[in-house]
């Protein structure tokens, strides 16, 4: 009994961690799971783009923790797994997967625009959260403490602005392009 009464008074377990466990590992398995599903271009914009916010949602809710010092979080994401996961998000995406980044400090010192990957951008994404999955899987409590130290802390300087940038180009794929294309599928059959 004093175990459950210690473990529901560490911030590892509460609601807000649970929640950004469980979006995060199921925009995981998406990911994962894209190449071999058969999802359809409009699937995929339809999933990405009610998943998305729910993991910054999820992520801005994360408790700030103290590092515990458990310096050896594992790195779970090979080379080979990021890049499955990007190419499977360039194949369904064409043409459409490169946007031109407007928000990025680097801007001021750029002479020409600057342009991002939709596909690179949700790569870098799930390596960071598949990374944080794994470390929960492990139950270690101190790895766990500082797996969202880890997480929490690439969100606010990293990865929280890649998805709010992101999420221009696919809102536009999923509504304008999208609609655009059922129009002249529509069309072809008048």
């Amino acid at each position: 009994m004093l175990t459950l009464m210690k473990s529901q008074d560490n911030p590892i377990y509460s609601p807000v961690v649970i929640d950004m466990v469980t979006v995060s590992a199921e925009y995981c398995l998406f990911l994962e799971k894209l190449s071999l599903s058969g999802t359809t271009r409009r699937k995929f914009l339809e999933q990405i783009t009610r998943l998305l916010p729910l993991i910054y949602v999820k992520a801005s809710l994360l408790p700030r923790l103290d590092d515990s010092g458990y310096f050896n979080l594992p790195i779970t994401v090979s080379e080979d797994d990021y890049d499955e996961v990007r190419q499977s998000v360039w194949r369904l995406l064409k043409g459409d997967d490169e946007y031109l980044e407007v928000f990025t400090p680097d801007m001021q010192y750029s002479e020409g625009a600057m342009t991002h990957t939709i596909s690179e951008d949700l790569a870098d994404i799930y390596q960071d959260l598949k990374n944080f999955v794994a470390v929960f899987a492990d139950r270690n409590e101190e790895a766990m403490n500082d797996a969202i130290v880890k997480v929490r802390e690439n969100f606010c300087n990293y990865w929280g602005q890649c998805l709010v940038n992101v999420m221009r180009p696919l809102h536009d794929l999923l509504y304008t392009k999208a609609e655009d294309e059922e129009d002249a599928d529509i069309a072809d059959f008048s």
